[in-house]
Protein backbone atom coordinates (compact mmCIF):
# COMPACT_ATOMS: atom_id res chain seq x y z
CA UNK A 1 0.00 0.00 0.00
CA UNK A 2 1.27 3.51 -1.01
CA UNK A 3 -0.23 6.72 0.56
CA UNK A 4 -0.29 9.70 -1.47
CA UNK A 5 -0.77 13.10 1.00
CA UNK A 6 -1.83 16.47 -0.36
CA UNK A 7 -3.64 19.47 0.76
CA UNK A 8 -1.94 21.15 3.19
CA UNK A 9 -1.05 25.04 3.25
CA UNK A 10 -1.56 28.58 4.83
CA UNK A 11 -4.77 29.66 6.01
CA UNK A 12 -5.90 32.26 8.44
CA UNK A 13 -7.53 31.16 11.67
CA UNK A 14 -11.33 30.10 11.01
CA UNK A 15 -10.24 29.29 7.52
CA UNK A 16 -10.79 25.80 6.18
CA UNK A 17 -8.72 23.08 3.96
CA UNK A 18 -9.13 19.64 2.61
CA UNK A 19 -6.85 17.10 2.71
CA UNK A 20 -6.54 14.17 0.65
CA UNK A 21 -5.03 10.67 1.01
CA UNK A 22 -5.03 8.68 -2.13
CA UNK A 23 -4.08 4.75 -1.80
CA UNK A 24 -2.59 2.49 -4.33
CA UNK A 25 -1.28 -0.97 -4.47
CA UNK A 26 -3.18 -3.66 -2.05
CA UNK A 27 -6.18 -1.05 -1.45
CA UNK A 28 -8.72 -4.32 -0.32
CA UNK A 29 -6.17 -4.77 2.39
CA UNK A 30 -6.76 -1.37 3.60
CA UNK A 31 -9.16 -1.79 7.02
CA UNK A 32 -8.77 1.91 8.70
CA UNK A 33 -7.18 5.19 7.88
CA UNK A 34 -5.98 7.31 10.15
CA UNK A 35 -4.36 10.99 10.09
CA UNK A 36 -1.63 12.45 12.47
CA UNK A 37 -0.13 15.14 12.89
CA UNK A 38 2.93 16.10 14.48
CA UNK A 39 3.64 20.19 15.88
CA UNK A 40 7.13 21.19 16.06
CA UNK A 41 8.59 20.07 19.38
CA UNK A 42 5.33 17.71 20.22
CA UNK A 43 4.63 14.19 19.50
CA UNK A 44 2.41 12.74 16.92
CA UNK A 45 -1.29 12.74 17.14
CA UNK A 46 -3.83 10.76 16.15
CA UNK A 47 -6.35 13.38 15.02
CA UNK A 48 -9.14 11.15 13.05
CA UNK A 49 -9.73 7.92 12.33
CA UNK A 50 -12.31 5.87 10.07
CA UNK A 51 -12.60 1.76 9.65
CA UNK A 52 -13.71 -0.39 7.62
CA UNK A 53 -17.92 0.21 8.61
CA UNK A 54 -17.47 4.10 8.41
CA UNK A 55 -17.14 4.74 11.45
CA UNK A 56 -15.02 7.71 12.48
CA UNK A 57 -13.55 8.95 15.64
CA UNK A 58 -12.13 12.15 16.58
CA UNK A 59 -9.57 14.08 19.26
CA UNK A 60 -11.43 16.01 20.94
CA UNK A 61 -10.22 19.18 19.88
CA UNK A 62 -11.00 18.11 16.59
CA UNK A 63 -14.79 17.38 17.17
CA UNK A 64 -17.10 19.38 15.47
CA UNK A 65 -14.43 21.04 13.06
CA UNK A 66 -12.90 17.77 11.34
CA UNK A 67 -14.76 15.61 9.38
CA UNK A 68 -12.72 12.27 7.91
CA UNK A 69 -14.45 10.47 4.55
CA UNK A 70 -13.24 8.37 2.22
CA UNK A 71 -14.26 7.89 -1.57
CA UNK A 72 -14.30 4.47 -1.68
CA UNK A 73 -14.28 4.82 -5.71
CA UNK A 74 -11.23 7.03 -5.97
CA UNK A 75 -9.55 5.10 -3.00
CA UNK A 76 -9.13 8.22 -1.50
CA UNK A 77 -9.80 9.60 2.02
CA UNK A 78 -10.72 13.53 2.96
CA UNK A 79 -9.99 15.28 6.10
CA UNK A 80 -11.95 18.32 5.98
CA UNK A 81 -10.30 20.90 8.07
CA UNK A 82 -13.28 23.87 9.36
CA UNK A 83 -12.73 26.44 11.79
CA UNK A 84 -9.03 26.36 12.04
CA UNK A 85 -6.87 27.47 15.09
CA UNK A 86 -3.60 28.68 15.22
CA UNK A 87 -3.13 25.53 17.31
CA UNK A 88 -3.73 22.86 14.42
CA UNK A 89 -0.66 23.87 12.48
CA UNK A 90 1.50 20.91 12.30
CA UNK A 91 2.64 18.79 9.70
CA UNK A 92 -0.27 16.15 9.05
CA UNK A 93 0.32 12.40 7.89
CA UNK A 94 -2.20 9.88 6.65
CA UNK A 95 -1.85 6.35 7.41
CA UNK A 96 -3.50 3.31 6.58
CA UNK A 97 -4.08 -0.23 8.30
CA UNK A 98 -3.90 -3.31 6.48
CA UNK A 99 -4.44 -6.94 7.05
CA UNK A 100 -2.91 -9.41 4.29
CA UNK A 101 -2.39 -13.44 4.88
CA UNK A 102 0.28 -15.54 3.95
CA UNK A 103 -0.20 -18.51 1.80
CA UNK A 104 -0.38 -20.83 5.28
CA UNK A 105 -2.82 -18.10 7.28
CA UNK A 106 -0.43 -16.22 9.29
CA UNK A 107 -1.77 -12.52 9.26
CA UNK A 108 0.12 -10.02 8.57
CA UNK A 109 -0.84 -6.71 10.35
CA UNK A 110 0.83 -3.58 8.75
CA UNK A 111 0.82 0.30 9.09
CA UNK A 112 1.60 2.15 5.91
CA UNK A 113 2.75 6.00 6.44
CA UNK A 114 2.17 8.81 3.58
CA UNK A 115 4.34 11.91 3.33
CA UNK A 116 3.66 14.43 5.39
CA UNK A 117 1.70 17.59 4.24
CA UNK A 118 2.06 21.11 6.33
CA UNK A 119 -0.51 23.18 7.60
CA UNK A 120 0.17 26.33 8.87
CA UNK A 121 -2.60 28.80 10.63
CA UNK A 122 -2.21 32.42 11.07
CA UNK A 123 -3.41 34.07 13.84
Amino acid sequence: VQLQASGGGLVEAGGSLRLSCAATGNIASINAVEWYRQAPGKERELVASIRDGGTTTYVDSAKGRFTLSRDIAKNTAYLQMNSLKPDDTAVYYCSADSLSWTIDGTPIVQRHWGQGTQVTVSS
